[in-house]
């Protein structure tokens, strides 16, 4: 019975359908065979493959870019001319797509955030989940972060142990084995060196652990029997800084090091086999023996050396130096057989002896052999002890060599004067080109000349005057046997002389030699930079003796004079200052700083008298001179003469007749306590001087005293109308107004003047202490930080900033303040204080040095207040003299609080160190 199940596989039987292509359902393509190139057959076509897309129903697919053009990937119209109309439409377009993305955007970003946030709240990030558990860590003590257990295995599957197995290399086995083994016998190696450690015997040594084991020893051993202790009636006694001393004596060498030892002893003897003459290697050689603790060994390198090299003076002192006392003795006399004209063999010869008649005898031995050595006669000559001796083999020495100078300086310094001036005659004909003796010479008449207490002053200067003959004529002499020393040379040869106590010859050399190798127009600054480095190195002799050849050449340059003066006031004495100032006058009679110095030297010397004869000289010579008027003013006030002062302001006023004399006129009325007649000279100034702000400030202070409140508004209107960019008016403007209680006013008054200067440090500061004592504390603070913006590199305004700070904030504001004002002595100063406050004394010290380290800043008299207060806190009365001796010289004349009391009435005729004790006083 037929089956009449379909039968499956009836296609096989069938013919292929037309255009019927094998896999290409499934995307097969032909294929490359190695025998064929390129595929195996053709595909179907483009139009077979739509023919059976159609017949399957399919539509076929359009290519979006079959319209393109191949020329232009852009567009087939992208070629063509943008005209008008077509930007037109395209920013019609543009238009309409920004007001399509415009409607509902708030709507719409809206919608997006909240979104975004639920998104958020569903899936939170993995930082966000643990943010409130990271903030209790903050509070987690140390104990508890111990006590957290470490991550374990919490999978709960077992893991396989790594159980690899390894074979043993045969040296571990071998090296087991004889771990456990005795030797009982000694090798080559032992036997030869004896029980030395080999270098590469075990495993590296760990130093630290032996040091700290070492060091744990040797505290009980001292512990146990420090002092003297009694054991088994024995008594010891241990020096612990002698035991340490030995301990560390003790070298001891790491492997590497030992293994360069043997490289090197390699090396050498590879280098004394194949070079045996070569002494360096002998001597190389034994110094490593030596180094390496082999003493045996390298004294018999070093023998064998001598034996290859007996001509090399080095070996023997070498092997020398390695043997004892005794055998040293008896390897230098061998020495002396082979190198008999070595001088360091006989030296060495010398020095091993410790008897001086035995070193007497060896060095004159030395001498049958050598001479003509310079160094083994003045050995021979330091052991004589007799002069009588010395003068005799130094009369040998210099016969048999007339060449060295040192030996005929040496007789020369033997002789008596008449003799030694014989000897260095001698010396100079044989010598003629050391410019030593001659300087010598120099030197040994400037002793004869001082040398004798009762020789009259004009014998004394004639024989000085030889001086300088005789080094002129050193230096001619010099120069015709073409020895040209250079100005440096000559210079330090005068510094040289001036050191050992010949003042004259040092001057007579810089006589001779200052004007050589100086063009004549650049004379002056290089004779003004020779004179100022040799004062820098202390030689203040050199330096007078320069300037005082330069005001030779150049007597009338007053600077010069000014120069030398300052020189004789720091280094000399008041004669010699005298002598200065009376030559300066002479030559300069206009230079009215030298009259002014001469006066104040008289007075300073208390001799008023002589004071004003200068300055009686001074009016002849400066008839029209404020200055000179207003000192001799000073000094008669300063004295008492108070009638001869005021006289004396009349009549400057009718000859001199300068703004500053009336001013002095007016302060002198009102010091005085004559304040009608101090505001009527302030008056008739002001009609000659009607731009003189000062004038202004007097006569509105004098109103201030008299209380009256209205008449000093109106001097200051009149002074500020007048000066307008005279910052102190504006200043005591202000301050009136605030001490009237009229801080509103007072605050316009400074925002005015800041209009009118701007930039200035002492308005700003002016204007915050203003709202200060107002009691603004914020508004003081922002009136500071607009200060500082317009001000940056102010050091005032930085230092009010760094105590407007907060005491922790401090340090680092005055980091800044210093590096913004470029270390301003007013930071500087602050910095200081700042220390003293921490009671860091030392670094509060240097600080205070630094303020006033400077010639500008030694003019700011608060800084030296500040400086005495803290010396007088922290310091030594020492201390305390040096600020005070310090501020004297500097005469300081600024400062806030050091004007206000120096110039205070109550304190007119007071000193330097008066004041200064006062401004330390005020200061808080």
């Amino acid at each position: 019975m037929a089956s009449k199940k379909p039968n499956k596989l009836a296609f096989l039987s069938m013919p292929a359908p037309a255009s019927y292509v094998a896999g290409l359902g499934r995307g097969a393509s032909g294929f490359t065979t190695r025998s064929d190139i390129g595929p195996a057959r053709e595909g179907p076509s483009a139009e077979t493959i739509a023919e059976a897309q159609a017949r399957r129903g399919e539509e076929p697919e359009i290519d979006s870019e079959q319209f393109q053009d191949p020329d232009n990937e852009y567009g087939l119209f992208a070629g063509t001319t943008y005209e008008a109309d077509d930007e037109e439409a395209d920013k019609i377009y543009e238009a309409v797509d920004r007001n399509m993305d415009a409607r509902r955007r708030a709507r719409r970003e809206a919608h997006e955030n909240e979104e975004l946030s639920k998104y958020r709240a569903e899936r939170p990030k993995i930082q966000q989940q643990f943010v409130d558990l990271k903030r209790g860590l903050a509070v987690i003590t140390d104990e508890e972060w111990e006590s957290i257990p470490d991550v374990g295995n919490l999978t709960r599957k077992k893991r396989r142990k790594d159980e690899r197995s390894f074979v043993v290399s045969d040296s571990i086995l071998v090296g087991d084995r004889a771990q456990t083994e005795y030797e009982s016998s000694l090798d080559i190696k032992q036997q030869q060196d004896g029980f030395v450690t080999p270098a590469d015997a075990g495993a590296m040594t760990n130093f630290v652990e032996i040091g700290q084991a070492r060091d744990k020893i040797l505290s009980l051993k001292l512990d146990q029997i420090s002092g003297t202790s009694t054991v088994s009636g024995s008594a010891t006694s241990v020096d612990p800084k002698g035991y340490l001393t030995s301990l560390n004596s003790v070298v001891l060498k790491s492997e590497a090091e030992i293994g360069d030892i043997k490289r090197a002893r390699m090396l050498f003897d590879s280098l004394v086999k194949s070079n045996p003459k070569h002494a360096p290697g002998w001597i190389a050689a034994a110094c490593l023996e030596e180094h390496a603790g082999r003493m045996v060994a390298a004294r018999k390198l070093i023998k064998a050396g001598c034996e290859h090299c007996p001509k090399s003076e080095d070996v023997w002192l070498e092997a020398a130096r390695l043997h004892s006392q005794d055998d040293a003795k008896v390897i230098l006399a061998n020495a002396v057989q082979h190198v008999g004209q070595s001088v360091k063999v006989w030296l060495a010869a010398a020095d091993l002896e410790q008897d001086v008649q035995a070193k007497k005898r060896v060095l004159r031995k030395a001498l049958e052999n050598i001479p003509n050595s310079v160094r083994l006669w003045k050995e021979t000559v330091n052991l004589e002890t007799s002069p009588a001796d010395a003068r005799i083999l130094l009369s040998r020495a210099v016969e048999v060599i007339p060449l060295s100078v040192e030996l005929w300086l040496a007789l020369a310094r033997l002789e008596t004067p008449d003799r030694a001036k014989a000897v260095l005659n001698k010396a100079r004909k044989s010598v003629p080109t050391s410019h030593e003796i001659w300087i010598a010479a120099g030197r040994l008449l400037e002793q004869v000349a001082t040398g004798d207490p009762q020789k009259s002053s004009e014998a004394r200067n004639k024989e000085l005057e030889a001086v300088d003959r005789t080094i002129e004529a050193g230096v001619r002499e010099l120069r015709r046997h073409q020895v040209l020393l250079t100005r440096e040379q000559w210079l330090k040869e005068a510094e040289r002389c001036e050191s050992e106590g010949s003042p004259r010859t040092c001057e007579a050399i810089v006589k001779a030699t200052i004007s050589m190798e100086v063009e004549e127009e650049d004379r002056l600054d290089t004779w003004m930079g020779d004179a100022e480095s040799a004062e820098s190195r202390g030689k203040v002799g050199t330096a007078r003796a320069i300037l005082a050849y330069a005001l030779k050449v150049f007597p009338d340059k007053r600077h010069l004079w000014r120069r030398a003066a300052d020189l004789e006031k720091a280094y000399g004495d008041r004669e010699s200052l005298d002598a200065i100032l009376s030559q300066a006058v002479h030559y300069c009679p206009q230079a009215e700083v030298l009259w002014l110095m001469a006066a104040k030297e008289k007075w300073l010397a208390g001799d008023v008298t002589a004071a004003r004869e200068v300055l009686e000289k001074a009016f002849i010579a400066n008839p029209e001179s404020e200055q000179i008027w207003l000192a001799a003013v000073k000094l008669e006030a300063e004295n008492g003469e108070l009638g001869v002062a005021r006289e004396l302001l009349v009549r400057a006023r009718t000859v001199a007749d300068t703004e500053r004399i009336w001013m002095k006129s007016a302060v002198f009325e009102r010091q005085q306590g004559q304040y009608a007649a101090a505001l009527e000279t302030v008056s008739s100034a002001l009609s000659k001087f009607p731009k003189f702000a000062k004038l202004y400030m007097i006569q509105g202070q004098i109103h201030q005293l008299q209380k009256n409140h209205a008449a000093a508004r109106a001097s200051y209107a009149a002074g500020i109308k007048a000066c307008p960019k005279d910052v102190t008016l504006w200043v005591l403007a202000s301050r009136l107004e605030e001490l009237d209680g009229k801080s509103i006013k007072a605050r316009a008054l400074l925002e005015k003047a800041r209009l009118l200067n701007p930039a200035n440090e002492t308005l700003w500061a002016e204007s915050v202490g203003v709202e200060e004592r107002a009691g603004g504390a914020a508004q003081a603070k922002t009136m500071l930080a607009r200060g500082m913006q317009e001000c940056p590199t102010s050091g005032l305004l930085w230092s009010m900033a760094i105590w407007a700070e907060p005491r922790p904030a401090r340090k680092s504001r005055s980091v800044d303040a210093l590096k913004k004002s470029k270390d301003n002595a007013l930071v500087t100063c602050t910095v200081a204080r700042l220390f003293w406050a921490e009671r860091k004394i030392e670094k509060a010290r240097d600080w205070f040095a630094r303020s006033v380290a400077t010639e500008q800043d030694k003019d700011i008299g608060d800084h030296w207040g500040w400086w005495l207060k803290f010396e007088k806190q922290h310091g030594t009365p020492e201390h305390v003299a040096e600020v005070t001796k310090r501020c004297v010289a500097a005469e300081p004349h600024h400062g806030p609080v050091w004007q206000s009391i120096a110039k205070d009435d109550k304190n007119i005729g007071k000193g330097t160190k008066e004041i200064l004790e006062l401004v330390a006083d005020a200061l808080q």
